[in-house]
């Protein structure tokens, strides 16, 4: 479904606009499986399923590293399976899983239901919005994926305002009936109106047999990529659970951390059309080897400087590199282990993804329950990332020697 020659962003939505429209509204239904979204419902949430605040936690904990490795076995099918059936199957998944949650009184049958949000939502959704985006374009994967990132900081900014005004009329369970009416009729109509791409050509031995493509969990390249991968949203999930004790110790306010984290999400949305548009001119190789640089600097510059200031450049480092993180990422992805076996890769990147960032509050809370201070938890972190920059320079030049 891809144009021979490179296109500007218009052109390239102008031309595809079907598919960018199924991969950006895959990306964003998967906001409703993100915790900044169930977060704003955990108190009524734990009101009704009768958990306390640690119970959820701990439950959610869980829920969402048993997520991971269902990722990994449902994330390929994308592989094989025809698009158009693998959305329906998340999105009717996904769907049952909010009822169960909104309905039920019994807490059993509610975890499961949340369970089922953060798999379609957190992980499938996503996955499958990335995995079209990567695979069905060449020439202009990058711009691709670069547009199809804006549909995460899209459901951050909308959402949230949304919730609270529906809140002022509905209770908490009609406004996520509310939201995912809406979300029933947009798929509606692209599963009726829009051309989707065909099922991927499944490849087979001379028995007949599926081939079912390289394992990359069995290779080096990927192990020495994979802390590069996971360096930002990982030390980003711990960077945001312990906001306050992150301001507290840097000398900051909460209102600079709000005002500073909605400029990120601000940031988020032209950084990563230039992105995009870079991939697609200099290539994955050479951005995958800056695009850290920024959060690089602001966590020894929020380290080093403190203060209001501090928080700042934290934020806006992060916006900048978080910016481009997907598109590079996939498009590495796609470098190295060929388009036809996205899924594949793209799950277990998606799940070790999961198992990160569910540590990383761990190890963080168990750094300031010693007495440990931010400044000091920053630098650690970008200690990590030049680590997994270092690892990550022997697959780079591999991807940068492919045709």
């Amino acid at each position: 479904m891809d144009s021979n020659t490179p296109q500007n962003y218009l052109g390239l939505i102008q031309n595809h606009a079907g598919l960018l429209s199924i991969a950006f509204l895959a990306v964003f239904t998967g906001n409703l499986g993100q915790s900044f979204f169930i977060g704003l419902f955990q108190s009524p949430i734990s009101d009704q399923l009768n958990l306390t605040a640690g119970e959820f936690g701990s439950l959610y904990s869980a829920i969402t590293i048993s997520g991971g490795f269902l990722v990994m076995h449902f994330g390929p099918k994308i592989d094989w399976i025809s698009p158009k059936r693998y959305a329906f199957m998340v999105m009717a998944a996904l769907t049952v899983g909010l009822l169960l949650l909104t309905v039920s009184p019994w807490w059993a049958i509610g975890i499961l239901g949340l369970g089922l949000l953060r798999l379609c939502g957190q992980g499938l959704m996503t996955h499958l919005g990335s995995t079209l985006a990567g695979r069905e374009f060449t020439l202009n994967r990058g711009r691709a994926l670069g547009i199809v990132a804006l549909a995460m900081p899209t459901g951050e900014i909308i959402l949230p305002p949304l919730t609270a005004l529906l809140l002022i009329w509905l209770g908490w369970q009609q406004v996520w009936w509310c939201i995912l009416i809406l979300l029933i009729v947009l798929w509606a109509c692209l599963f009726i109106f829009v051309d989707w791409p065909d099922a991927p050509q499944i490849k087979k031995d001379a028995k007949g047999n599926r081939i079912k493509g390289p394992n990359p969990m069995r290779e080096l390249r990927f192990w020495l990529l994979m802390p590069m991968l996971l360096v930002l949203p990982s030390t980003l999930t711990g960077i945001f659970v312990y906001q306050a004790q992150m301001t507290e110790h840097l000398g900051a306010t909460t209102t600079t951390y709000a005002l500073a984290l909605t400029t990120m999400g601000l940031i988020r949305f032209p950084v990563a059309l230039l992105g995009g548009r870079w991939i697609d001119e200099l290539g994955v190789t050479r951005l995958a080897r800056l695009y850290l640089l920024p959060f690089a600097l602001a966590l020894s510059g929020a380290a080093l400087i403190g203060g209001s200031i501090g928080i700042w450049v934290l934020m806006i480092g992060a916006g900048l590199s978080m910016s481009m993180s997907s598109a590079v990422a996939d498009s590495l992805l796609v470098k190295l282990w060929g388009k036809e076996h996205l899924g594949r890769v793209r799950s277990l990147r998606s799940a070790f993804l999961v198992f990160s960032t569910g540590i990383a509050p761990a190890l963080l809370g168990f750094l300031l329950d010693s007495n440990v201070q931010f400044q000091s938890i920053l630098l650690g972190m970008l200690v990590f990332l030049s680590i997994a920059l270092v690892l990550a320079q022997s697959p780079i030049r591999h991807a940068h020697q492919l045709p």
